[in-house]
C-alpha cells in the first residue's frame, strides 16, 4: 500500500515525531480534569488565550443579529453561503487591518488591498514561503523558534530551515555574528538565502524585540539582498515594558528604498483576540507580485464568508476593541505574574518576558548532565510523573539543554495553581533525591522512547554547524 502512496505522503519531515506534538499525544491520552480525572497531565503545551473568553461572549450575547447572519434585522445567510470571492470581504479586511493598527498604538498604517486572507497564520507562513522559496533554498531563523515551523515552512515548501543560534548569555537577542555564522553555515550546505524570518514577540521566549535587533535585521537583509518575514501573531499580548515595535513602524523610514517590498508581516486572529478554530490569518506585504502570487493560492485555505461577516462586526465596534486589548493585556500581565511567582517559589527561574502567552523557564539546575539527553530525561519525568505537559527547549531547537515553554493563559487560576504545585514538589523531590517516587508509576513506551531517540539524533545533526558535528 505504501507504494501507492506519493513521496510527499510517506517521507518523514512532517516533524510530528517531535517532542512538541508527543506531549501533546501523552496530554490527549490522559486531560487533566478537575472533577473527572484530577490526576491527569495537565496541558501547558498549548500556546492558547482563554482569559478574556467572558468579552468575547458578553459582545454575542449583546450583538445576536451578528450570530445570527443578520443585517437590519434582515436575514442574509444566502448572500454568505454562496460562492465568495477569495480576496476576502473588504469591510472585513478594512477592519481587520484597522485593529492590526489599533494593536500597534496606531504607528503605523496598513492598506487592505496589500492584506491576503488566509486559513490561520499556519497557512500564511507556508504560502508566504511557497512564494519565496523552493527546494535548495534556506530560511533563517533565530533560536530557540516555535517547533511548528519544522512542518509549516519546510515539509510541502521543499525549503530548509537553517538556524541563527542565540544564547541566553543576552537573552537570547540577535547578534551580527549570529546572523552571519547562520548564512555562512547555509553556504556551506549549497543553500540559497531567500530570508529571515523572526517572531515578534517571540515565541517561545514572551519578548518583545529591540530597536537595535531589528535595525540588525535591516541592514542584514539590504546587504544580503534577501527577505524579512515578520511573525507578528503576539503583537496583542505585549503586557508591559518595553512598548512593542512592529516591523512596519521601521520599514516605514525606508518607503522609497529598494527593500521595502522585500519586508513582510504574518497576523492572526489565534492569540490577540483567542480565536484559534476561527482559522483567520493573514499576509501583508507592499510587494505586488508575493500579493497576487499568495491571493491565488489562498484559494486552498480560505476563511468562510460567515466569519468574515462576523469578526468584520466585532473588529470594527471600537469601544469593545479598545477596551478587549486593554483588558487582555491587564490579565495577561496578573496570569503572567502568578506562574513567575509560583515557579520561583518552587526555586526555578524565567527569562525576564514581556509578552505571549508563555514564560520561557530555566530547569538547567535540574539536568543531571548538560546535555540533550539530560533534558528529554527530564522532560519525560515532568510528564509521565509530574503530569505536565511543557515543551522542552530542543524540540524549539534551542542551543542550550535546559530550558522550557511553559504557557499559562490556556487553563483557569485553579489550574495553574495545581500545577505549580506539583512541580514545586517534584523540584523537591529531586533536591532530596527521591524524584522517582513523584506522580506513581512510570509508563513510557519503547515505541515512543524509539521515536525520540531518531528524532532527538536528526534534530541535533541538521542543527549543529559543521565544525560541531
Amino acid at each position: 500500500m505504501r507504494l501507492m502512496l506519493s513521496g510527499k505522503a510517506t517521507c518523514n519531515s512532517h516533524g510530528q515525531d517531535s517532542s512538541y506534538f508527543l506531549g501533546w499525544e501523552e496530554y490527549e491520552k490522559n486531560p487533566y480534569d478537575q472533577t473527572r480525572n484530577p490526576q491527569g497531565i495537565i496541558q501547558m503545551g498549548l500556546a492558547e488565550n482563554q482569559l478574556s473568553f467572558d468579552l468575547l461572549e458578553s459582545w454575542l450575547s449583546e450583538n445576536q443579529d451578528i450570530a445570527g447572519f443578520k443585517r437590519n434585522g434582515k436575514s442574509i445567510f444566502r448572500e454568505l453561503a454562496l460562492f465568495q470571492d477569495y480576496h476576502g470581504l473588504p469591510e472585513f479586511k478594512k477592519a481587520l487591518v484597522q485593529f492590526m493598527e489599533e494593536i500597534r498604538g496606531n504607528k503605523v498604517s496598513f492598506d487592505p488591498n496589500k492584506i491576503v486572507l488566509t486559513a490561520g497564520a499556519t497557512s500564511a507562513n507556508e504560502t508566504l514561503i511557497f512564494c519565496l522559496a523552493e527546494k535548495g533554498d534556506a530560511i533563517l531563523i533565530p533560536t530557540p523558534y516555535y517547533p511548528g515551523f519544522d512542518r509549516d515552512l519546510k515539509w510541502r515548501t521543499g525549503a530548509e530551515i537553517v538556524p541563527i543560534h542565540c544564547t541566553s548569555s543576552n537573552g537570547f537577542k540577535i547578534t551580527a555574528r549570529a546572523l552571519e555564522r547562520a548564512y555562512q553555515e547555509a553556504q556551506n550546505r549549497n543553500l540559497k538565502v531567500k530570508g529571515v524570518l523572526v517572531t515578534n514577540p517571540s515565541n517561545p521566549l514572551g519578548t518583545t524585540m529591540t530597536q537595535a535587533e531589528l535595525d540588525l535585521l535591516m541592514d542584514f537583509i539590504i546587504e544580503k539582498q534577501i527577505h524579512l518575514v515578520s511573525d507578528e501573531i503576539y503583537s496583542g499580548t505585549v503586557f508591559s515594558s518595553p512598548n512593542y515595535t512592529s516591523i512596519m513602524e521601521v520599514l516605514s523610514k525606508y518607503e522609497k528604498a529598494e527593500v521595502w517590498d522585500r519586508v513582510h508581516v504574518v497576523y492572526s486572529l489565534s492569540k490577540d483576540l483567542g480565536l484559534p478554530g476561527f482559522r483567520v490569518g493573514a499576509i501583508y506585504s507592499n510587494n505586488d507580485s508575493i500579493v497576487a502570487a499568495a491571493t491565488k493560492m489562498s484559494s486552498f485555505g480560505l476563511v468562510s464568508s460567515q466569519t468574515q461577516y462576523f469578526l468584520s462586526a466585532l473588529l470594527s465596534d471600537k469601544k469593545f476593541t479598545k477596551n478587549y486589548i486593554s483588558e487582555n493585556k491587564k490579565r495577561l500581565k496578573k496570569r503572567h505574574a502568578s506562574l513567575v511567582s509560583g515557579l520561583q517559589n518552587a526555586g526555578i527561574s524565567c527569562l525576564e518576558s514581556n509578552a505571549g502567552l508563555f514564560s520561557w523557564v530555566d530547569m538547567r539546575h535540574l539536568l543531571k548532565s548538560n546535555t540533550f539527553k539530560a533534558e528529554m530525561e527530564l522532560w519525560e519525568k515532568i510528564v509521565y510523573d509530574v503530569k505536565l505537559n511543557i515543551s522542552p527547549g530542543l524540540s524549539c531547537h534551542c542551543s542550550e539543554p535546559g530550558w522550557f515553554r511553559v504557557c499559562f493563559a490556556n487553563m483557569t487560576e485553579e489550574t495553574l495553581e495545581i500545577a505549580i504545585q506539583r512541580i514545586k514538589a517534584f523540584v523537591e523531590s529531586v533536591s532530596r533525591g527521591h524524584d522517582k517516587a513523584i506522580g506513581g508509576k512510570k509508563c513510557l513506551n519503547i515505541n515512543l522512547r524509539k521515536k525520540f531517540s531518531k528524532w532527538v539524533f536528526r534534530l541535533s545533526f541538521h542543527d549543529r554547524e559543521a565544525g560541531e558535528r
